[in-house]
């Protein structure tokens, strides 16, 4: 018989466990499962290599439906049932919103891969917050497209359509503050909950006001009915919108010709001559058996994420409590050379948002691909675009 010694010193190293929450299924669930993808992809890579100081890391997986109410119950399964070391998670900015005051209360460390609404890493001071993020906030989102469509193009009426989820509101809001920083208002707004199936009179509507450009804030399902209802209607007007026209649901439920030519803000856009990246998505296909990504944003995010987490363990030598954690990306010491970018100091106790605008492309949908819309942007893609230093 083996003694106790014998078979505690043959003991497998306890797993590091990680809490992973995101839209895994519904209208969400095709750049959530990106998210949940590349998220796998690199705790596999991580433990082929023997793990963190041998310990394995292991997902503990939830689902939050895109319903705020159930990513709220995931985030307390996670936080105070599982006890998860630190959780990743949130597409969504609603079910986001819903579910932060669990990891703040609890001083559990979130880090969030894709929710891009600006109030997810402005509710707490960064100073007292827990909550990081690796997405671009729509802060952000809202000063590239009205750079782009006021001071580049010179087009001053702007239609916004939004839907009435937190993500279409916090858009919007944001959307009119830059406006109005130019002492302009959109010309026509439109509010449609989420589900709806044709906004062709909203569309007449803002062709009436004269609006020259339009934005769409909203999530994969209804900017395919936004794009098809300008088409159907022979509306021209230049069509912008945030990361969510990306998604491969929107190509599939629209249509090649309605998303011809649209544009959307983007960290990173699929480029063979950028060889990290190429190197990422062969290995992301080949674990994922995807054909088409759902959204290479939320999946690189997602990856380097992970990433980024796992330095900071090393630096806080192991301690998993959530101010070691805190502390370890506020002063990161080695940079992450990730797939969206280069993250060196992403993160301070002024600023828990690690892309900068610096950082952002702008891209556009041709012959049902994701491409850089300046060939300027795509000549440079071997150029890492890297945050502002703080």
């Amino acid at each position: 018989m083996l003694s106790w010694c014998a078979v505690a010193g043959h003991a497998q190293p306890q797993p590091l466990r990680i809490g992973l929450v995101g839209p895994f299924s519904g209208g969400s669930g095709d750049f959530g499962n990106s998210a949940r993808f590349g998220a796998e992809l690199a705790v596999k890579e991580i433990n082929a290599v023997g793990g963190f100081l041998g310990r394995p890391l292991e997902l503990v997986i939830r689902d939050d439906q895109a319903v705020p109410d159930v990513g709220r119950q995931a985030a307390e399964d996670l936080v105070l049932k599982e006890k998860v070391a630190f959780t990743i998670g949130y597409c969504n900015t609603g079910v986001a919103m819903k579910a932060l005051d669990v990891f703040q209360d609890n001083k559990h460390l979130l880090m969030v891969p894709c929710s891009q609404g600006t109030a997810v890493t402005t509710k707490y001071p960064p100073a007292q917050s827990y909550i990081f993020r690796v997405a671009p906030p729509d802060l952000l989102n809202a000063k590239f497209l009205i750079a782009e469509i006021v001071d580049r193009r010179k087009l001053q009426r702007v239609a916004i359509f939004a839907d009435e989820t937190g993500y279409g509101e916090g858009g919007l809001q944001d959307l009119s503050a830059e406006l109005a920083k130019r002492g302009l208002k959109p010309v026509y707004v439109a509010r449609f909950p989420l589900g709806v199936t044709s906004l062709h009179a909203q569309m007449r509507a803002a062709r009436d006001a004269g609006a020259d450009a339009i934005v769409a804030y909203t999530v994969g399902p209804e900017q395919a009915v936004a794009v098809r209802s300008r088409l159907e209607v022979g509306y021209t007007a230049p069509f912008f919108a945030p990361w969510t026209l990306s998604f491969r649901s929107v190509l599939e439920n629209a249509g090649q010709a309605a998303v011809e030519g649209t544009m959307m803000v983007q960290t990173i856009i699929q480029d063979n001559h950028n060889e990290r990246r190429a190197s990422f998505l062969a290995r992301y296909f080949k674990h994922s058996n995807e054909t088409r990504i759902g959204s290479l944003m939320a999946a690189a995010q997602t990856y380097d994420a992970v990433h980024l987490m796992l330095w900071a363990l090393f630096q806080a030598k192991g301690d998993t409590s959530g101010d070691a954690l805190k502390r370890a990306l506020e002063t990161l010491e080695r940079p992450y050379q990730g797939v969206v970018t280069t993250y060196a100091r992403p993160f301070s106790d002024r600023d828990h948002d690690a892309i900068a605008a610096n950082m952002l492309w702008l891209g556009v949908w041709r012959k049902g691909q994701i491409e850089y819309y300046y060939q300027d942007d795509a000549r440079r893609t071997g150029v890492v675009r890297r945050k502002d230093a703080q």
